[in-house]
């Protein structure tokens, strides 16, 4: 039989409604995997251990979040000799697992994912942070992280938005910026940075018409809204136009930028939705394409090359 290791976060919300992981077994097993549950009980902990995980190992799933998803494919990349991964959303927004083509049924999703297909995927770096999907900065983007756990243990995706009603009242930060894209230089002073390989970010779909998760780039939208009720009208824009062909917004698609802030940022950075503490100048963001996922066939054709 062929081995597989689930990397389980028991915090996610889906994975304590479970009235029974014997499931989980039973399908792997149907598909000749030998299956053993790890579970993680701190930050960091899925990284450890798929660093820690045996050569031989056939496929290793992350079940939970986005935020865990990241963990499992930084570990991975810290690896000589990178496994097979794979995606089991048990998170509250699902962000990668939605544009991935995966369901709410956890049982149907583990049997789409048994089906896949293997697909090298870009993996993206802000300076050597690994982002699967966004890496992002700005006012009211803390929502992703800061939302507390038991507003979004009981309200799910409503949490984040009553976060954002409480901020709102906040003066906007704007940011003087350095950057650099295939070595052109430019500068300009945004209050939003967002560097994607995704189509889908904080819940909305189709934010880009063209990405593929394999063509060794990634998206750039640097955003200048003067005031709250711009911010109101791009994101109202966003749900119904290409984020690209929205005034206000400066688009660009490469996998060589670095950006240089003339003062320190006010806020972190939120990668993947979780927050990145750095509080640094100068980053650096680039790909790496030298991993493997097993992907739903879902999407397949939409998103690879």
């Amino acid at each position: 039989m062929k081995k597989c290791v689930i990397i389980m976060n028991p915090e996610s919300g889906k994975v304590k409604k479970l009235d029974s992981k014997n499931k989980f077994y039973d399908i792997l097993r149907k598909h000749d995997y030998e299956t053993e549950i790890k579970y993680t009980k701190k930050v960091k902990d899925a990284t450890r251990i798929i660093k820690k995980l045996d050569d031989d190992i056939d496929l290793v799933i992350s079940a939970g979040g986005d935020g865990t998803l990241n963990e499992v494919v930084t570990g991975n990349m810290q690896r000589k000799k990178k496994l097979l991964v794979a995606n089991l959303p048990m998170g509250t927004t699902n962000d990668v697992a939605n544009m991935y083509g995966y369901t709410k049924n956890y049982e149907k999703n583990l049997e789409i994912l048994l089906s896949g297909v293997k697909k090298n995927i870009d993996v993206c770096y802000i300076n050597n942070k690994v982002f699967v999907y966004v890496a992002c900065l700005g006012d009211y983007i803390d929502m992703a992280y800061n939302t507390p756990r038991r507003w979004k243990k009981k309200l799910g995706k409503l949490a984040y938005a009553l976060y954002a009603l409480k901020r709102i009242g906040k003066k906007i930060n704007k940011y003087d910026i350095k950057y650099k894209v295939d070595g052109k230089e430019y500068e300009g002073n945004y209050s939003f940075i967002f560097i994607t390989n995704a189509t889908r970010v904080a819940g909305v779909d189709d934010i880009y018409y063209d990405v593929k998760l394999d063509d060794n780039m990634f998206e750039i939208a640097l955003a200048s809204p003067k005031n709250k009720a711009e911010i109101l009208k791009m994101a109202v824009q966003v749900l119904g136009k290409d984020i690209k062909d929205i005034p206000g917004i400066t688009y660009y698609q490469t996998n060589n930028l670095e950006i240089e802030f003339l003062n320190k940022p006010k806020t972190s950075w939120c990668i993947d939705g979780e927050e990145y503490k750095i509080r640094g100048k100068k980053f650096k963001f680039k790909v790496d394409k030298s991993m493997q996922m097993l992907m739903p066939k879902e999407n397949v054709e939409k998103l690879f090359k």
